[in-house]
C-alpha cells in the first residue's frame, strides 16, 4: 500500500491566544489546498485522514471533495504543539533565530511543554501504522503537520533527531508499505502542484 503524508497549507499567524492557537488557513494556504486537490484528485486515493487541527481539516476538505470521499479526522495525527497559545511560522522563527526555533534544532523542543519528543514519535508511528494496516493494497492520504511527518520519517530512516527536514506547505511525502512490514520512502516534499499543471 502507499501512504501519502501531506503537510497542511500555510496558516495565519497567531500569538497570545486565550487558549490553543489552532489557526485557520491563510488565503495563501487556501490556494495551496485548492492546487493540492486539483493535482492529486487525478490519482486513485482510497481514503483521506487528517489531524483534528483546523489547518489540517481545511487542507484535507478540498482533496476529499475532489475525490468524492469523506475526510476521517484522527486525533493522533495532531501536531506536538496543539496546546500552544501561539502559531508562528517555522520560517519566521528560523529567520529571527527565535529561542523556540533554537530549542527545536537543538532537540530540546519538549522542554517547555508537556510533550515528550520520544512519546510523540511513538504515538505518531503507532497511528500511521494503524492506518497502513487498515488499508492493505490501497493508497491513502494523511493530512497532518511538519512535526508528524518528521517523526514518522525519522523513525523509518532510523534517525535519532525527530525534526530533520522542513516539509513544504501542502508538500506530499510518499511511503510504500509492504505487507512484509518493510517501509520505503518514495519521496520527500513533492510540490509540483504549487508550480505546475497536471494534464
Amino acid at each position: 500500500m502507499e501512504l501519502l503524508l501531506v503537510r497542511h497549507g500555510h496558516p495565519v499567524r497567531v500569538e497570545d491566544a486565550d487558549g490553543p492557537a489552532d489557526p485557520e488557513l491563510s488565503p495563501e494556504g487556501v490556494e495551496q489546498a485548492r492546487r493540492l486537490a486539483a493535482w492529486y484528485a487525478k490519482e486513485t486515493i482510497d481514503a483521506v485522514y487528517c489531524s483534528p487541527l483546523r489547518r489540517a481539516i481545511q487542507t484535507a476538505a478540498p482533496l476529499a471533495e475532489a475525490l468524492g470521499i469523506e475526510v476521517v479526522v484522527d486525533d493522533e495525527l495532531a501536531e506536538f504543539d496543539r496546546e500552544a497559545h501561539f502559531y508562528i511560522h517555522y520560517e519566521e522563527l528560523k529567520a529571527n533565530r527565535d529561542p523556540r526555533f533554537v530549542q527545536m534544532v537543538e532537540g530540546r523542543w519538549g522542554e517547555d511543554t508537556e510533550v515528550d519528543p520520544d512519546t510523540f514519535r511513538e504515538v505518531i508511528v503507532g497511528a500511521l501504522e494503524r492506518l497502513v494496516a487498515a488499508h492493505p493494497g490501497q493508497r491513502i492520504a494523511a493530512v497532518c503537520h511538519g512535526g508528524v511527518i518528521n517523526a514518522y520519517y525519522s523513525h523509518l530512516l532510523n534517525l535519532d533527531f525527530p525534526l530533520f527536514f522542513e516539509p513544504e506547505y501542502t508538500g506530499v511525502n510518499r511511503v510504500l508499505a509492504a505487507r512484509s512490514g518493510e517501509r520505503s520512502v518514495l519521496s520527500i516534499n513533492e510540490s509540483g502542484h504549487l508550480v505546475g499543471r497536471r494534464e
